[in-house]
């Protein structure tokens, strides 16, 4: 495959690492709501994102879930599986149309294990999400709603490197583990303050800098931590 990718996990392997991945790689489209593994299920496809959104969710007995991952185009949705052979507890989708660069499953685990330079990648990705993650399962537990919505929107930003996108109130709520009437009270605030536009999902962050200040500490330790992952940024 020659064409031009846009992963920063990718920009940032040796060349022949990822004169090596690309070739074996296919680009695809991918559809809001596409799934790209299953609780329980080891996965097919490993992705490098290119634009859009993956969201890692963890899924309850009762159907219900909550956000514990955010991908967008400067990470391997598939990283910390390629790791050790337990399958996922967890479930990977769409949220933000896109698409990837796509690598068959089975052909990156033995990469994993033939670079070097790979592997040491790998292991930094997956530490950075790691710490992350424990971040934000902090966050989700000591913040108010409005802090969390405001980091939330932020870190969505920061991958989409876009002002503007489509989030329902029901979907945000499952991703910040909230019930929608206080997600409604939060993004009507927001509003009212004139840092978003919010109208049937369509949001229009307006001020950044106000959100910012709304947001909680998690917010810059988050980006921080991507920052010096990769030593240069999908974030401002």
């Amino acid at each position: 495959m020659t064409s031009e990718h846009s992963n920063l996990f990718l920009a940032s392997l040796p060349a022949e690492d990822k004169d090596a991945i690309l070739a074996c790689a296919q680009r695809v489209a991918l559809p809001i709501g596409t799934v790209l593994h299953e609780s329980g299920e080891r996965p097919g496809f490993a992705h490098f994102m290119t634009s859009g959104l993956t969201s890692i969710v963890t899924v309850m007995a009762d159907g219900t879930g909550t956000e514990v991952g955010l991908i967008g185009r400067e990470g391997l949705v598939e990283a910390v599986d390629l790791i050790g052979p337990m399958p996922p507890p967890t479930r990977a989708f769409i949220q933000v149309e896109g698409s990837a660069l796509r690598v068959r499953f089975a052909d990156l685990e033995k990469f994993v294990l033939s670079s070097p330079g790979f592997r040491q990648r790998l292991l930094q990705s997956v530490q950075c999400q790691t710490f992350i993650l424990s971040q934000l399962t902090a966050c989700n537990g000591l913040h108010q709603i409005e802090e969390r919505l405001a980091r939330w929107l932020l870190m969505v930003q920061d991958r989409l490197e876009s002002e503007r996108f489509y989030l329902t109130q029901e979907f945000l709520a499952d991703m910040l583990g909230a019930r929608r009437t206080s997600v409604t009270l939060a993004a009507g605030s927001l509003q009212h303050s004139g840092i978003i536009q919010y109208r049937r999902g369509h949001i229009h962050i307006v001020d950044r800098e106000g959100l910012q200040d709304v947001a909680c500490e998690c917010y810059p330790i988050a980006r921080d931590l991507l920052l010096n992952q990769y030593q240069s940024s999908v974030v401002r």
